[in-house]
C-alpha cells in the first residue's frame, strides 16, 4: 500500500510526501479497506485520520505549561508555583473635555 499526498511547489523546488507501508497485515489492510468504504472515503484519508487522531492525543500541539507541568510537578518531586493569570494593563485615554 502506498499514501502519496500531491505535490506542491514553493519556488522552483517541488515539495511532497509519499508514505509505503510494507508487510503490513493482510488483516490490517482488509480493516483499512473495509472502513474506507464503509465510511465512504479513501484509504489514504483513513490513514490521515488515524495519524491525526494519534498526534491530537500524545499531547502535541499542547501549551508549553500544560507539558512542563506533566513530566515535573508534584508527583516528580517538584513543587510548581500556582497558575495565574498576567496581561498587559488596559491604557485609558481621556476625552478632550476631560483634561
Amino acid at each position: 500500500m502506498q499514501v502519496q499526498r500531491p505535490a506542491a511547489t514553493r519556488g522552483d523546488a517541488s515539495i511532497g510526501s509519499t508514505v509505503v507501508i510494507r508487510d503490513i497485515d493482510p488483516g490490517d489492510e482488509s480493516w483499512l479497506k473495509h472502513q474506507a468504504r464503509h465510511v465512504g472515503v479513501s484509504m489514504e484519508e483513513i490513514v490521515r485520520g488515524l495519524i491525526r487522531e494519534k498526534r491530537i492525543k500524545t499531547g502535541h500541539g499542547a501549551a508549553p505549561s500544560e507539558i512542563f507541568a506533566r513530566h515535573f510537578g508534584r508527583e516528580h518531586g517538584v513543587e510548581l508555583p500556582p497558575p495565574t493569570r498576567h496581561s498587559y494593563k488596559r491604557i485609558g485615554f481621556m476625552d478632550e473635555n476631560d483634561a
